[in-house]
């Protein structure tokens, strides 16, 4: 007989429940009290907030705080703090969680560029943001309208931190994370009285890997379907998005519409045409030319080689010189400096729009990604709306992006120790397929920047259009945008309003 998994994951809890049913002794109890003392009670602020979205006039309430989830004796071990946006009414209203990527990084790009009820005003043209003050706006195009939204910090980011004598690092992993994630999510709906709501999950870069990961997790521990998802700039499978590994010839494929794009942005290449056109024209190289060209390696003819390298630089706009010094082989982040070489200009790797003089001009790659020149009035913002805004005025340090300790500390082995293990590129696309063929009634948003140099829109194609997904549960959105499409203002209501489609279409099933 073939058990679900599911069924089986409820049938461990429920094992579980029984066995921590069994009565305790007293010094059982008060050592469990003298753990419990030492946290302090969870934090949380609310403020009250009127505006109007597309449309609709709405009072609405932010609940900035804290929500703790516990371990199998109800002992909490970590504080999870969210900002929730939420609507009062009486009906069962859609409730979308919101996480940025990282790993490593808190919910501050989503909520103060993309989805937030208030939004950081930046230059669109990828021109340099300067410093303060900066301005702040009214967002609304935002989704607010149609669902409520919890934007989430996971424990290392924003507020949120272990608890007790937990460990940090026991949340930092592939596992570890999503597992915190989808325990928090069931304990929110628990506290709010929400179980019957319409559940979203929206997540960015990283946050697409978790997202999809949380999905699976809250189906087979939590029993809890989720109504649609929304990727923003996928990354579910790191192998379309290595581009620094040598022998990795996926990603010399997945690149190449990206480098494209940009190639075409900076002016490098044919703009006769039609963007559209020539970006398809690029997917058609990079599959049906360059991959069988990669995969023969030297069995390749000198001929094809030729045609392969006009190929290459009709695309990138790069020289032949250089397409055969790197034997056909442009690494993605090496394009970034290597494009406008000759003007001594590195472009952005998260968004190819920005550029930046940099000192060094011969190295092979850029020193910095000239599109973080938003972060510094992203944080800025951010800060001075939850002092002024809502209310939130806290010793606690606010972790932007992360814990410093974060990243060299993370797990991404999947299984746990003693277990056999070969590592292997990451990989969530599995989580999503299982879920979807658990529940038919579910679809895949995914919105990609054509200028998004770390998660390629052509890897995205790639990883979606295989791993026994089927094409017609996924709709693919492209922006003219980087990575944080939004910074880009018509991208950024151009988002808006595909979400709010994507959502509503789905509570139409």
């Amino acid at each position: 007989m073939l058990i679900p998994r599911h069924f089986l994951a409820h049938t461990a809890l429920l094992a579980l429940v029984c066995f921590t049913s069994a009565p305790v002794t007293a010094e059982q109890s008060q050592n469990t009290a003298d753990k419990t003392a030492d946290i302090a009670p969870a934090q949380r602020f609310e403020s009250s907030h009127k505006g109007s979205f597309n449309g609709d006039r709405l009072s609405y309430r932010v609940s900035a705080g804290e929500t703790y989830i516990t371990d199998g004796e109800g002992q909490p071990t970590a504080s999870i703090f969210s900002f929730d946006y939420l609507v009062d009414d009486k009906n069962n209203r859609p409730v979308t969680f919101i996480w940025n990527g990282g790993p490593g990084s808190s919910s501050t790009w989503l909520h103060m560029g993309g989805y937030g009820p208030k939004r950081i005003v930046v230059p669109s043209d990828a021109d340099h943001p300067g410093a303060a003050p900066y301005q702040t706006k009214d967002a609304p195009e935002t989704i607010l309208d149609v669902t409520d939204m919890v934007f989430v910090d996971p424990v290392g980011t924003g507020f949120s931190r272990a608890l007790g004598e937990t460990k940090k690092t026991e949340f930092w992993g592939l596992t570890e994370d999503a597992r915190s994630i989808a325990a928090f999510i069931a304990q929110w709906l628990t506290d709010n009285k929400r179980w019957n709501s319409p559940l979203f999950l929206l997540g960015e870069s990283f946050g697409t890997t978790r997202a999809a990961a949380v999905a699976n997790v809250l189906l087979n521990n939590h029993v809890i379907n989720v109504n649609g998802i929304i990727f923003v700039s996928q990354a579910l499978d790191y192998q379309g998005s290595t581009p620094y590994v040598d022998d990795n010839i996926i990603s010399y494929v997945t690149y190449i519409p990206t480098m494209a794009a940009t190639a075409w942005y900076h002016g490098k290449v044919d703009t006769s045409g039609d963007f559209e056109a020539f970006i398809e024209q690029s997917r058609q190289f990079a599959t049906n030319d360059l991959l069988p060209a990669l995969f023969k390696g030297n069995r390749i003819s000198e001929q094809e080689r030729q045609r392969i390298v006009a190929g290459l630089k009709t695309f990138t706009g790069l020289s032949e010189d250089y397409i055969n010094n790197v034997n056909l082989r442009i690494n993605g982040y090496r394009f970034a400096k290597q494009l406008l070489r000759d003007k001594g200009i590195a472009v952005g790797r998260l968004d190819s729009r920005y550029i930046k003089d940099e000192r060094d001009d011969v190295a092979a790659g850029p020193g910095e990604d000239a599109s973080s020149s938003i972060s510094p009035a992203y944080k800025s913002a951010l800060m001075h709306y939850m002092q002024h805004d809502l209310n939130i005025n806290w010793n606690r340090k606010y972790l932007n992006p992360a814990d410093p300790e974060l990243s060299d500390n993370w797990r991404w082995r999947p299984v746990p120790d003693g277990q056999g293990w070969e590592p292997a590129y990451v990989n969530t696309a599995h989580d999503l397929a299982d879920v979807l063929r658990s529940n038919p009634s579910l679809r895949v948003m995914v919105a990609s920047g054509y200028y998004d140099l770390v998660t390629p829109f052509f890897d995205a194609e790639y990883t979606l259009n295989r791993h026994g997904i089927s094409a017609d549960r996924i709709d693919y959105l492209y922006y003219h945008g980087g990575h944080m499409m939004y910074v880009n203002e018509p991208s950024r209501v151009a988002l808006l309003k595909d979400t709010r489609a994507f959502i509503k279409a789905q509570l139409a099933r």
